[in-house]
């Protein structure tokens, strides 16, 4: 099985036209390596480092982030690690304010046995998962 960086996806999704010439060499990547007869591994801290590049450095809308996420999940030439939990995040990011890696961070907590995670975020500490400790009322 071969991995995929967090700068593989990027490239595939989304420099066609800002570097056509990464692009390709990702594309032919993915395609020549990564077949439902030998998927390619996806890391939670992959999907995370895209969401947050996507969003920071593309300026890509939040609903095209959720979507590009969700054909990763659904793609059967990807092994994606915690395949369920980034599900469960996915469906909390596109409904709150919160990020796709604060929902994932929760979630893998709560999988691990934890009842709430600390932030001082205030967005994710809004969220059922969370427990904001700034001091300040939510």
């Amino acid at each position: 099985m071969k991995g995929l960086d967090t700068n593989v996806l990027v490239r595939f999704l989304v420099d066609a036209e800002g570097d056509p010439e990464q692009h390709a060499i990702a594309a032919d990547y993915i395609q020549s390596h990564c077949s439902v007869e030998e998927p390619c591994y996806v890391s939670g801290i992959v999907l995370c480092e895209l969401a947050w590049v996507l969003q920071r450095a593309y300026k890509i809308p939040k609903i095209e982030i959720a979507d590009q996420i969700a054909a990763l999940l659904e793609a059967q030439q990807l092994v994606v690690a915690d395949r369920d939990l980034s599900r469960r995040a996915l469906a909390d990011f596109r409904e709150s304010s919160a990020d796709f890696p604060d929902h994932l961070i929760a979630w893998l907590g709560h999988a691990a046995g934890a009842d709430e995670t600390a932030t001082f975020d205030k967005k994710a500490g809004k969220q059922p998962l969370f427990h904001y400790i700034g001091g300040e009322s939510r």
